[in-house]
C-alpha cells in the first residue's frame, strides 16, 4: 500500500516536490497539493500518514513523529508571512485571519499577547478578506499571495522576523510529521529526496506555475528567505512556540 503524503501547495515546497518527482520514491507514495491548513485537517483525520504540516497543529495529534530534517523556516525576515495594517501596532483595533494558515495565525496571537502588548479582536476570516484592509482593520496575509498585494499598505510587519526580535530564534512554519510510525527506510528516502530538492533550487523552479513572480525573485525568495534545515535552533524554537500556544488554550 502506498504512503500517502500531503504537500503545500506554495512555491516555497518547491525544492520538496522537485525532490520527490526526482526520486524513485515517488513510485511508493500517493502525493496531494493542498494548502497548509488542508495539509493539517488531513493529517489530522486520518486521510495522509505524513503531512507538511503547521507546527501549531503538533497538540492536537495524538501520535507524531517529526520525521526529516527538513522543513518550511525562516532565520529573520520570510517575506511571505505577513500582517499588513494601514495605522501602526498600537492602533490596531482588528486582525482578520487569513483561513489558509494554522501556524501563522497563532503566531500573531502570540507575539501580540507576548511582545507587542496589543488586544485587538482576532477574527477568522474567508475568501476575499485581504479586501477588508482598511482603518484600524490588519491582517495576516500567508503564502503566495503575499507577492502581488492589491494595495500599498502603510505597515507591513513580517511575522517571523518579529518572532526572531522577540526571542533571538528562527521560525519554522511547517515540518514533515507523521501520525503513525513510518519505516525507517522510507523516511532516509525522504530525508534523501528533500536534500536533492533543496541543493536544486533552480531546478525546482521550473515546477512553478505563477506568473507573478519572476524567476530571479523566487530564486531570491526561496534561498535567502526560506531556511529548509530543520535545525537544534529551529528545534528549540517550535519548542517555545508551542509553550507559549499552550498558555492560552483560546487561541
Amino acid at each position: 500500500m502506498k504512503v500517502k503524503i500531503s504537500i503545500v501547495s506554495y512555491l516555497n515546497s518547491l525544492p520538496f516536490l522537485f525532490g520527490l518527482k526526482n526520486s524513485p520514491i515517488i513510485n511508493d507514495i500517493e502525493l496531494s497539493l493542498d494548502i497548509p491548513s488542508k495539509c493539517a485537517e488531513k493529517l489530522l483525520t486520518n486521510q495522509v500518514d505524513i503531512g507538511l504540516v503547521p507546527v501549531a497543529i503538533l497538540p492536537q495529534l495524538k501520535h507524531y513523529q517529526i520525521l526529516s530534517d527538513y522543513c518550511i523556516g525562516a532565520n529573520k525576515k520570510v517575506n511571505s508571512v505577513i500582517l499588513v495594517s494601514d495605522v501602526p501596532l498600537n492602533d490596531i483595533e482588528e486582525i482578520l485571519l487569513d483561513y489558509q494558515s494554522k501556524s501563522s495565525i497563532n503566531l500573531v496571537q502570540v507575539l501580540a499577547r507576548k511582545y507587542w502588548k496589543i488586544t485587538p479582536k482576532f477574527t477568522h476570516a474567508s475568501v476575499g478578506f485581504e479586501n477588508q484592509v482598511n482603518n484600524k482593520t490588519a491582517a495576516v496575509i500567508i503564502g503566495d499571495r503575499t507577492f502581488n498585494l492589491n494595495k500599498p499598505y502603510a505597515y507591513i510587519y513580517d511575522l517571523a522576523e518579529e518572532w526572531n526580535k522577540f526571542t533571538g530564534l528562527p521560525f519554522a512554519f511547517a515540518c514533515w510529521v507523521a501520525n503513525k510510525p513510518i519505516a525507517p527506510e522510507m523516511v532516509e528516502k525522504l530525508n534523501e529526496a528533500f536534500s536533492f530538492g533543496v541543493n536544486h533550487i533552480p531546478e525546482a523552479i521550473g515546477l512553478a506555475n505563477n506568473n507573478g513572480i519572476t524567476f530571479e525573485q523566487l530564486q531570491h525568495y526561496l534561498t535567502n528567505h526560506i531556511s529548509y534545515e530543520l535545525n537544534d535552533d529551529k528545534r528549540k524554537s517550535i519548542q517555545l512556540f508551542l509553550e507559549y500556544l499552550a498558555e492560552n488554550v483560546n487561541i
